[in-house]
């Protein structure tokens, strides 16, 4: 009796490995789509509501949760995909924002740079750097007052305290604030690491993933004159 039931047993485990095993493969089908499924998708609207979008941000590996920074709107955010979107930066002296970043080491860390940074006749300046710890429920100013606009901000992976960010600067005259800025402890204080000429704004930055150390930055000589 012993060795029947031993058998019934090992069969069951057997039938269980490979039905585990099938139910991988499905699995696995199901999630291929061919190139011709992707080319019937279409871009739709999904808001926020309001004026120019100049910056969006999202968590790796999480569907669901967007921000959204507007050129004279604030800060959106959405938890649900895009269904719903919540203004977050209401608060704050500011409502133009020109870039905004995620810790990808702490997806609750968010660095938000004011200025609409779109070369327009009619554009909205900002006053520095924001930042949040809370996933955009409370922000705090972290200075650059002078810089006029930041296009973007970099956050080295492995480190949330070290932050790049590209102003750009007012861009109507010369302006000593238009550089790379670097803090190394999540924004007390500022270094001037990149600086071309008082006419030269910093436009974009980059860092790379695998070695933090490598950056590149570009540079833009800027005076409008409207």
């Amino acid at each position: 009796m012993p060795g029947k039931a031993m058998a019934r047993l090992l069969a069951g485990a057997v039938m269980l490995l490979v039905l585990t095993m099938r139910g991988s493969l499905l699995v696995g089908e199901a999630q291929q789509i061919s190139a011709e499924g992707f080319g019937q998708l279409k871009y739709r609207y999904i808001g926020p509501q309001g004026n120019r979008i100049n910056a969006v941000a999202s968590i790796p590996g999480n569907p669901n949760v967007y921000y959204a920074g507007a050129a004279s709107g604030g800060i959106f955010k959405s938890t649900d995909g895009g269904v719903h979107w919540k203004p977050i930066f209401d608060g704050q002296e500011v409502a133009s924002v020109g870039s905004l970043a995620i810790a990808p080491s702490d997806p609750e860390i968010i660095w938000a740079g004011t200025g609409e940074t779109s070369i327009r006749s009619n554009i909205s300046i900002g006053n520095g750097i924001y930042k949040s710890t809370d996933g955009g429920k409370t922000w705090q100013h972290m200075g650059l007052e002078k810089t006029g606009r930041i296009g973007r901000i970099v956050i080295n992976p492995r480190d949330p305290n070290i932050v790049f960010a590209a102003a750009m600067g007012h861009c109507y005259g010369p302006q000593p604030d238009r550089r790379v800025f670097r803090t190394v402890d999540g924004g007390k204080t500022w270094d001037k690491v990149l600086f071309v000429d008082e006419k030269t704004g910093a436009s974009d930055i980059a860092i790379d993933p695998r070695n933090p150390r490598i950056l590149l930055a570009g540079m833009w000589q800027m005076d409008i004159k409207t």
